[in-house]
């Protein structure tokens, strides 16, 4: 049995918590607890019992309750050895501070008792050594005007639970709704495990024989998750070498099922996976890049089983000219004769409109262009009046008529949109509303926890489908980023074009045609670019194209056949190479 369980998600989860340790002919434990937060709010909900019966009926409220939903949970199971076996003495503990519950769960035991200081701002009720070190952390963060563990740095923190570790043996999990931080002890007598739980999945069930959670009981969302546990627990629908045990003394810090701190070296033992420590928030801006000339070549070839005798077809292949991005020269060349006319579309693109009355049964397009990027550092920005820090974004009334195309999410059934929503307020949560990082985070997470997969979605991929299955192409993650801002009622748009990757850059995601990304609106800075499948803002790599509120407002060829054509074969072939 486990002493200690600390889980944290991207929203909020309902969990079901079987707990066999109460059934009939068992041995019993000294007590068992369960804290949560639910709907999210800082208020604290706990359920817990002393000296529980075999077939408690808290225990099956548990497993059943549908209500026990939260993004962070906290669970220990007790072997009494400070206090007497009542509620008093049974965790999780909680306290308020800061205008939110904070709780509270502590597997081992210390050797002596803990004297807190005289006139402490929180004082025990109960006698165990877990509620005096609660009260002890509380009122030193208390005292340094902290109020919430997010004002808390992770350092300091590790270094009250390491004094407190010299008197005893000290695992815990601490957390105030938003964060959950745990801690192993350093000595390594109550080792913590944890587990990096990544979507997609159908049915998530762990446990041993005293315990058993199941995650997607009643009904499975695609949520990122981090559990710790004082012990590895078997699971029923995934690999338990997902655990990695935590060196002795590290603490670890979770925000929205994510690892946002670890302090500690890597452990080394035997059986467990391990892993370097991940790197704080906020996530990395970008650094200044170098200015480009860039030639493109683009070659669009259609080929037909049947001359193709009256077509229509639509360009945008003409790289935008503006501050960021100048057009030295461009051309371009239809193999077929054909009547045609230039304009600038609804959306800004330069496009050029077809007319093909001539028979044939080969089309070739080429267009060519040297493209000036200066785009250098897209966060470089003073904003000088608007407030374009937190989320919520607030838009006079003409500037909401003029953005409204761009802050439309997609039509997707209201249930999908609702998860959408929560997933995307995941990430806000997790950066303490600050705008620029929460989309920075997003860009990275898609980039990172998505899996490029050629072949695995169609034109007609929902950004609820890319969600659920975790994998996709560069639309697919463009249409998601898209969508997930919008729900935040930040404009975004979609942009068609090309990236320039060179002989030495790693870790990026080709594209053998024209490649796909999102722009965002913010208040006195304009478009600014995310990219969403190679998890970086758009500098002097990226040539716009096109743009509009979704792929095909900015599709680089389109056209419809009025007669003849038959079966099409399309080859597309586009370079990007510096220009000297």
């Amino acid at each position: 049995m486990p002493n200690l369980i600390a889980m944290s998600f991207e929203g909020d989860l309902s969990p079901s918590f079987e707990l066999r340790c109460l059934q009939p002919g068992r041995p019993l434990p000294d007590g068992w607890g369960i804290g949560f937060y639910p709907g999210s709010e800082p208020a604290a909900a706990v359920i817990k019992e002393p000296a529980p019966p075999h077939g408690s009926e808290r225990a099956a409220q548990v497993q059943a309750w549908e209500h026990v939903s939260s993004s962070v949970f906290l669970m220990q199971f007790r072997a009494a050895r400070w206090g007497s076996i009542s509620d008093a003495n049974t965790q999780p503990f909680a306290r308020t501070w800061g205008r939110r519950d904070w709780l509270f769960v502590h597997s081992g035991s210390l050797d002596q008792h803990l004297a807190l200081a005289e006139g402490a701002l929180f004082e025990p009720v109960g006698s165990t050594d877990t509620e005096a070190i609660f009260c002890e952390l509380l009122t030193r963060v208390a005292a340094r005007k902290w109020r919430s563990l997010r004002d808390v740095p992770a350092a300091e923190l590790r270094g009250w639970l390491r004094d407190l570790n010299e008197i005893g043996v000290l695992t815990c999990a601490l957390s105030d709704g938003d964060d959950l931080v745990v801690y192993a002890d350093r000595r390594g007598t109550q080792p913590v495990f944890l587990w990096e739980l990544l979507p997609p999945y159908q049915r998530i069930v762990f446990g041993d024989d005293d315990l058993q959670v199941d995650l997607t009981k009643r009904g499975v969302k695609s949520r990122k998750g981090v559990i710790a546990a004082s012990s590895v627990l078997e699971s029923e629908t995934a690999d338990p070498a997902k655990w990695r045990e935590l060196a002795p003394g590290s603490l670890v810090a979770i925000r929205q099922g994510a690892l946002v701190a670890e302090l500690g070296a890597a452990s080394t033992s035997a059986g467990v996976s391990t892993r370097p420590p991940v790197k704080p928030m906020p996530p990395p801006r970008p650094r200044d890049a170098p200015p480009r000339r860039l030639e493109i070549r683009h070659r669009t070839e259609y080929r037909y089983d049947n001359p193709v005798e009256r077509s229509t077809h639509l360009l945008r292949l003409e790289p935008i000219h503006d501050r960021l991005q100048r057009v030295a020269s461009y051309s371009l060349n239809v193999s077929v004769d054909a009547k045609w006319r230039d304009y600038d579309d609804v959306f800004g693109n330069r496009a050029r409109r077809l007319i093909i009355d001539t028979p044939f049964s080969e089309l070739v397009i080429e267009s060519h262009a040297l493209v000036v990027t200066v785009d250098t550092h897209p966060l470089d920005f003073r904003p000088l009046q608007y407030k374009t820090t937190t989320i919520p974004l607030h838009w006079l009334p003409f500037q909401r008529h003029m953005l409204a195309p761009y802050l439309l999410p997609p039509e997707l059934p209201e249930s999908q949109l609702i998860e959408l929503y929560e997933y995307a307020m995941s990430f806000v949560e997790r950066n303490g509303f600050d705008v620029v990082d929460s989309l920075l985070d997003m860009n990275q997470t898609i980039y990172r926890d998505y899996a490029y997969q050629k072949g695995s979605s169609t034109v007609y991929t929902t950004p609820f489908e890319t969600y659920t299955n975790r994998k996709g192409v560069c639309q697919d993650f463009t249409n998601l980023f898209i969508c997930l801002a919008r729900l935040l009622v930040i404009p975004a748009r979609y942009v068609c074009g090309y990236l320039y990757t060179g002989p030495k850059h790693e870790n990026r995601a080709m594209a053998e045609a024209t490649h796909a990304w999102a722009q965002v609106y913010l208040p006195e800075l304009g478009w600014k670019g995310f990219d969403p499948t190679n998890g970086v803002l758009c500098q002097t790599d990226h040539v716009r194209v096109a743009v509009g509120r979704f792929h095909n407002d900015a599709t680089p060829t389109s056209g419809t056949i009025y007669a003849g054509g038959g079966v099409e074969t399309l080859t597309v072939a586009v370079t990007v190479e510096e220009d000297a």
